[in-house]
């Protein structure tokens, strides 16, 4: 399956290639750079291995002006849509284009047939737990895995 979707002028999300693969680790190491002292360690996006998310048709990249501004891992689950990591360049951060890329995930999983959308973050990320909150999704529960405190979200399609 290939798809684009403008998100604007010169923006556009689409199927990550399998040549793009260091730069997607790459742009997810910066932007979760941040998150290691207060986690006391590297978080789980940080350790994925992105050739793999591509070569399963999962990974997508919002491109900018030219760049890899974004990512999103997308898993069709039983239990619905799981967004396993959305994340936007810090550079590019505070456009909107996080909640852009949201609403697209969110008109895909209807696409492909879910009634539900959900993700997790962990318990220490209190900026995106807001964000989550602000953009409709409830909070379903609490759990450890592989040793992360993760807060599980989830949305109707």
């Amino acid at each position: 399956m290939c798809w684009r979707v403008g998100l604007g002028a010169m923006c556009e999300l689409r199927p990550a290639r399998a040549e793009e693969a260091p730069a997607l680790r790459l742009l997810v190491r910066t932007a979760y750079a941040h998150y290691v002292l207060r986690l006391e360690r590297e978080p789980a996006p940080m350790l994925d291995d992105y050739a793999a998310r591509i070569a399963d048709c999962q990974a997508s990249v919002l491109e900018a002006e030219g760049a890899l501004q974004g990512v999103a891992v997308l898993e069709d689950s039983e239990t619905g849509l799981f967004l396993e990591n959305i994340m936007v360049a810090p550079s590019a951060q505070g456009k909107g284009l996080g909640r852009q890329m949201l609403t697209w995930i969110e008109a895909e999983g209807r696409r492909r047939g879910h009634q539900r959308l959900w993700l997790y973050t962990h318990e220490v990320m209190a900026e995106n737990i807001a964000m989550y909150q602000r953009m409709g999704f409830g909070e379903a529960h609490r759990a450890e895995e592989a040793g992360y405190r993760r807060v599980f979200f989830e949305k109707s399609l």
